[in-house]
């Protein structure tokens, strides 16, 4: 640990100069638009990140629509969850994993079902926030268009979140997003241990 790293005085200090930088960029940061983020990487987290914004916004009373691509043949908490509360539109549009599915054609009329869903979503002005869950993997195997996506993506209306998750994001997407989270892994129970999906945590 540095010297003095623990005095009370230079702690002070530093937190009185590290927090005028902070109200003077808050207060510099007056732009409001709708935001498009995007979840990525190979680490746990991406949709719990999601989810954990859906739950925010209805907290403040936003209206929000989820569709998950790829993930559908098991049951969740969060669908579970979701479903009861009030203003959420929640669609289930995938048929399960790649590996399981090993079936091209079905899933990619699985992901064009789903996009026409999240289409009619990106287009309607009374959603707040749209999740759009395990997008990437879709645009990955090219079950979807990429441009057409990108295209309904950024032609959403002007105070429309949208958050994006899945490995593997492509780089068009990661350029038109306005926030972009990585997620690494550094252990993972299924991995090191063998230890199956636990309800609450990955289910």
């Amino acid at each position: 640990m540095r010297e003095n790293a623990k005095d009370p005085q230079r702690h002070a200090q530093r937190m009185a100069a590290k927090q005028k930088i902070m109200h003077e960029r808050i207060a510099s940061a007056q732009k409001e638009q709708g935001l498009l983020l995007v979840l990525t990487g190979p680490g746990k987290g991406k949709s719990s990140s999601g989810f954990g914004m859906l739950a925010r916004a209805l907290g403040h009373g936003m209206k929000v629509g989820v569709v998950q691509f790829i993930k559908g043949t098991r049951e969740t908490g969060e669908e579970a969850f979701f479903r009861r509360q009030p203003g959420v539109e929640y669609h289930v549009m995938g048929e399960g994993f790649t590996w399981d599915t090993q079936d091209r054609e079905r899933d990619t009329r699985a992901a064009e079902a789903a996009w026409e869903v999240a289409r009619g979503m990106l287009s309607d002005a009374s959603f707040d926030l749209v999740l759009l869950d395990e997008l990437n993997i879709a645009l990955r195997y090219e079950y979807l268009d990429l441009d057409r996506v990108l295209d309904d993506l950024q032609a959403r209306p002007e105070m429309q979140h949208a958050v994006v998750t899945g490995r593997y994001a492509p780089q068009e997407l990661i350029e038109l997003a306005d926030t972009v989270t990585e997620m690494k892994v550094i252990k993972h129970a299924f991995k090191e241990q063998g230890i199956k999906a636990q309800k609450g945590i990955e289910l």
